[in-house]
């Protein structure tokens, strides 16, 4: 598990070499855009483009994995080598006994072209130019408009936290996108009465 800002150095370490997009994603993305940590994390979760899935496959050597199957019984099952994940299946778990980063949560993220497309509703898009962001230490992230939409459909303590810390800091252009999304997504969203239109 990650502890600190300095402590995402090891992802970033494990895919330097990695030739695709990748961004750290959920509560470490929210800290690395405000630069500290605000409140303990637990997971260490990457975004990538879906298009980009067996890219990252092949290049974690020696890291076992599994997909999350959504809204079923069967929850967590191996995910094999080469195999193609569409959705509803989004997330996946990497682990690695012999590492001091021996698990990463992956998430999938859907794409056209030049443009970012939210999966809970593929009318919302982001140009990928402007999807993430990269931290003082170099480190890719989610830009945090993108985090709090995901938050935003069920949150929790964590969530609101997160959206609290990040409201008076979001630029005019973020939030102004992120309150148009949340409009069309969740309607009536307490967060919208904080939102600058």
């Amino acid at each position: 598990m990650v502890r600190s800002l300095a402590g995402l150095s090891k992802v970033a370490e494990l895919l330097a070499s990695f030739d695709k997009p990748w961004f750290v994603a959920g509560g470490w993305a929210v800290d690395l855009f405000l630069g500290c940590v605000t409140r303990d994390h637990k997971d260490t979760e990457i975004a990538i483009l879906r298009r980009d899935q067996l890219t990252l496959q092949s290049y974690l050597k020696g890291w076992e994995f599994n997909k999350v199957i959504p809204a079923t019984n069967v929850g967590i099952e191996p995910w094999d080598r080469g195999e193609w994940l569409e959705l509803p299946v989004h997330e996946i778990h990497a682990q690695r006994a012999d590492s001091d980063l021996s698990e990463l949560e992956i998430l999938l993220n859907e794409s056209s072209g030049e443009k970012w497309r939210f999966r809970r509703n593929l009318e919302i898009v982001r140009p990928l130019a402007l999807f993430g962001l990269h931290s003082k230490m170099g480190i890719p992230f989610l830009g945090p408009e993108i985090v709090l939409l995901f938050k935003a459909k069920n949150p929790t303590t964590d969530d609101e936290a997160d959206f609290n810390n990040l409201r008076h800091v979001l630029d005019r252009e973020r939030q102004g996108w992120l309150r148009q999304a949340i409009e069309a997504c969740y309607p009536g969203h307490a967060w919208l009465a904080y939102l600058l239109r």
